[in-house]
Formats: C-alpha cells, structure tokens, sequence
C-alpha cells in the first residue's frame, strides 16, 4: 500500500535566537512539558473546588496546594526522567561521560523515570502537607493526560521514538534524520508507523476520557486510589501494546537480537524495555482495582 502522510520538516525548535554566540530556543518538547504542567495544574484546582466529586465533600487539597504541588512535581518528573533514562537506556555512555547527564537540554527523557520521579516527589509532598495520598494521586492520574498527548505531539514533531517500517496506507514519510532511512532490506518508499501518535491517542486521550467519564459520570474520586488503578492499567497496557509498532532502541539492537528485546525469547519474540518498564505498572493497576472494590478500599491506607 502507498503512504499517504509525508511529514514535512519542522524544525524542533519553535523559536530559536542567536544571542552573543549563544543559541537561544523553545523547543516543541519543552513547550509541551510547559503546557501539560499548566493544564494539569489548573485542571487540579478546579477539581478542589467541586467537594460534590469528592467523598464526605471534602477535597484532598484547599485551591491554593496545588500550586506548592506543582513546584514539588516539576522537579521529581524532570529528575526522576533523566535519571531514568540515563540508568535504563544509556547507563555505559553516561558512566564513561558523567557530566552529560547534566546535559538536558541535549534530550534524553524516560516517561518511566519520571513518574517513578513524581511519585516520590507526591508521597514527600502529602506527607508533608498531611494530605491523603490515594486522592491527591487520584488527581494526579487524571489531570496528566493532557501533558502525555502533548508529549508524544512533540515527539512526533521532533521525528523521535517513531515508529518501524511499514506499507500501511497510514504509514508516515519523514524528512529526514534516522527516521527516514529503512533496512537496507526494505523495498518502496520508506514510511514508518506514527507510533507516537498511537501512544498520544491511547495515553493522552483516550485514557483521558474514560477517567474524566468515570470521575464526573461515576463519581469514583469517592474510592480513593481507584483513579490510580485504571491509570496504571491503562498506561501500562497502552505501551506495552505500542512498544510492538515503535523501533526499537537502537543501543539493544545487535545482528541475533534485531528488535532490541531485553528479554529474548528467539529472533522475533521478547520483551523490549518498554515493555519491561510497564509490566508493573499493569501488575500494580490490576492489585488497587481489586483492592478498591466496594467495601474493600478503606483497606488502602494515605
């Protein structure tokens, strides 16, 4: 089948200015984490201010935390993801080049990491404040969505983590880069899975509605960690399902291992990073559903 989306070029850098020698940009990926940490924050407060969603009518958090929440969040997600990425994807390179860990602006970010990264900046921060854990995390899983679909956007902009080849009468023609050349062993035109909107649509907001409908139409910020539950779920199971489209990382690639598995179980079966990284994130979605069942949820402590 003939592609039919040729992607044209748009630079990573929405504005980019040249100041003494030094290169000043907003680039599409930073303006998303920007954008998805305003959405979600004001979507938080808007959230405390409806006690009728809430169990007894009392929200987890007064309309003023969430701001001192955000500060807390911005800083576990931005550390949290670049360690992870350096310790689950790079961990030779950077161990023989230390100080480019410190190289953000270079990219290199693991969705993993940093919500291992905003999961503890969370705990510290509830902990603190003396606020419930299993709402505010509630909260959280919702309001994060926007920023997922707008970072995987952005990767699709930037022409990163794309997708393998493929003749589907969807398949994307990149400009340039990586991702516009094929196997040598690939006949036609070059043109890949957008596997980055695959996740976008799937994680952002596709997980989106189901929880908004679930919030406002079934009420289930009243279960705390329920929310938590499903996001879980239905991040783990969306990667895990679209690790299967994406190219695999380029680092685990080898002439026996073609599809970069971490776990191989012959040529052309195993189980990628990804995949890896998500599989408790399934296990620990499916254990608060059940948990969460009525009756069985006052079970789960903050």
């Amino acid at each position: 089948m003939i592609p039919t989306i040729i992607l044209p070029y748009i630079s990573p850098d929405l504005i980019s200015i040249e100041f003494y020698g030094l290169n000043l940009a907003i680039r599409w990926y930073a303006l998303s984490y920007i954008i998805g940490f305003l959405i979600g924050w004001r979507w938080f407060i808007i959230f405390m201010k409806k006690p009728a969603l809430w169990s007894n009518g009392k929200p987890p958090l007064t309309p003023e935390q969430p701001e001192q929440l955000l500060t807390w969040i911005i800083i576990g997600v931005i550390i949290g993801g670049r360690l992870g990425y350096v310790v689950f994807y790079r961990l030779g390179f950077f161990l023989e080049n230390p100080l480019e860990i410190f190289k953000v602006w270079t990219g290199g970010m693991s969705f993993h990491g940093a919500f291992v990264g905003l999961i503890i900046a969370t705990i510290l921060y509830c902990k603190r404040a003396n606020s419930p854990l299993g709402s505010v995390s509630d909260t959280i899983s919702i309001t994060v969505t926007p920023g997922l679909f707008l970072g995987r956007v952005a990767n699709f902009i930037n022409m990163e983590l794309y997708g393998r080849p493929t003749d589907i009468s969807w398949g994307v023609v990149y400009p340039g880069g990586p991702a516009a050349i094929c196997p040598d062993t690939w006949l036609g035109v070059c043109s890949r899975h957008p596997s980055q909107l695959y996740e976008a649509l799937l994680e952002g907001l596709l997980l989106c509605f189901l929880l908004s409908y679930l919030v406002y139409g079934k009420g289930y910020f009243k279960i705390p960690w329920r929310i938590s539950g499903l996001f879980f779920l239905g991040y783990g199971l969306a990667r895990i399902f679209v690790e299967y489209f994406r190219e695999p990382d380029p680092q685990f690639v080898s002439g026996v291992n073609p599809l970069g598995y971490i776990i191989q179980i012959s040529n052309w079966m195993g189980f990628t990073m990804g995949q890896l990284l998500s599989l408790p994130m399934v296990i620990v979605g499916l254990w608060l559903i059940f948990y969460t069942r009525k009756g069985n949820h006052a079970s789960i402590k903050k």
